[in-house]
């Protein structure tokens, strides 16, 4: 591997393997024209080979643990994945036949697949909920089976940011007895031994490095004065911006209680190394270890199956079986391809087809939200390397 050094005004440190350079290069230039300073990390695994290992910014070491928001997610459903794979939960069977109080209001024959796919309707709770709450996916999904759901369960996909592991974590909890967290640290993330914590340990937490808030560039800030976020529509709701007073998505990734708890929608903390090095375990293995998961599941949990525009994000086809599909988002990549962003800019994925496991983080919040531009280069960068290799 060969060491990185100063590139324009940014220092880049770390490593990339014999054919990757052109990632550093992409890295550091993405990086010195953003002048809010992101501090961010790279991480990109081939097959069972890391080959990507960068990092750059004030106060960010390759051993940092930024907050990841929603690329919790790809962790709470990989362990929904493991349980699938082992027979364990049945994606067709309904959420009710596991959880019988969740029948209320309704939401009786709403399957797991459904569910896991963002189809239930259940993207808030009345009253809201305060960040003690979001950090404590047993208070959310207590809640949620009494509420009665925003649109019929079953007939339109709509983003559960901030509860969806919560949902489907119950359904992990009244078949197992375990948490998603429990599992995914003794099936996950020890055995792999990967830097990603659903539930950050205080013996590590000096190495969290806290969330930023976002600096609008002059055509963000007329962008959102022009185009204000309704307050009476499902955004609002499911990011809870209309609660009162508006739920601060900095503050919950700078919460104590939400990294301690490390609730399956939004508390995960790792590194990019720990993103990557879970998506690299889960499609090729690690560290000697077998892959999680067999063939037949990888392209279960990459298959989309319900088409559509998302009634709360408006986004378009954007999920397969509770992971994101990656390749309307990065076209190079393979058919198949999974994975999960997340608000302050993070992304993590795995693409099948290639072989490549993918972790970017960063601690500045990216806006508007959701996975940074720069990956869009990023991930370019990567699949024209992997290419060539």
């Amino acid at each position: 591997m060969t060491d990185t050094g100063d590139t324009a005004t940014i220092t880049v440190h770390g490593t990339v393997a014999a054919g990757f350079e052109g990632v550093r290069e992409e890295f550091a230039a993405v990086l010195a024209a953003d002048h809010t300073e992101p501090g961010s990390q790279l991480a990109v695994y081939h097959r069972d080979r890391l080959v990507v290992d960068l990092w750059a910014g004030e106060g960010i070491t390759g051993d940092s643990l930024p907050s990841v928001y929603s690329s919790t997610k790809g962790a709470a459903h990989l362990v929904v994945a493991l349980l699938i794979q082992d027979g364990v939960i049945g994606p067709d069977r309904t959420v009710a036949s596991y959880w019988p109080e969740f029948a209320a209001e309704g939401k009786g024959e709403l399957t797991v697949r459904e569910l896991i796919s963002h189809r239930a309707g259940l993207i808030w709770a009345d009253g809201g909920f305060t960040i003690e709450e979001l950090a404590d996916d047993r208070v959310i999904a207590a809640r949620l089976a009494g509420q009665r759901p925003y649109w019929t369960p079953g007939t339109e996909n709509g983003y559960h940011a901030l509860v969806i592991g919560a949902l489907t974590g119950e359904v992990v909890r009244r078949t197992t007895g375990r948490s998603i967290q429990e599992i995914f640290e003794e099936r996950v993330r020890a055995p792999y031994g990967l830097d990603f914590h659903l539930g950050l340990p205080e013996e590590l937490e000096h190495r969290h490095v806290g969330v930023r808030p976002g600096v609008a560039t002059p055509e963000q800030a007329a962008e959102a004065a022009a185009n204000p976020i309704d307050l009476d529509g499902l955004m609002a709701l499911a990011f809870g911006y209309a609660s009162d007073p508006p739920l601060d998505l900095v503050a919950l990734g700078n919460s104590r209680a939400v990294r301690a708890l490390g609730p399956a929608s939004v508390g995960g903390v790792g590194s990019a190394r720990g993103l990557a090095g879970m998506y690299a375990a889960a499609i090729s293995g690690l560290a000697g270890r077998p892959a999680l998961l067999t063939p037949e599941t990888v392209a279960e949990v990459g298959r989309v199956r319900w088409r559509g525009t998302d009634v709360v994000t408006a986004a378009i086809d954007p999920f397969a079986l509770g992971f994101e599909a990656q390749q309307q988002v990065y076209p190079a990549l393979g058919d198949g391809a999974f994975g999960h962003s997340g608000a302050a800019g993070s992304q993590a994925y795995a693409d099948p087809v290639s072989g490549v496991a993918y972790g970017y983080t960063r601690r500045r919040f990216a806006l508007p939200g959701g996975a940074a531009p720069e990956n869009e280069r990023l991930s370019a960068a990567v699949s024209s390397a992997v290419a060539k290799v």
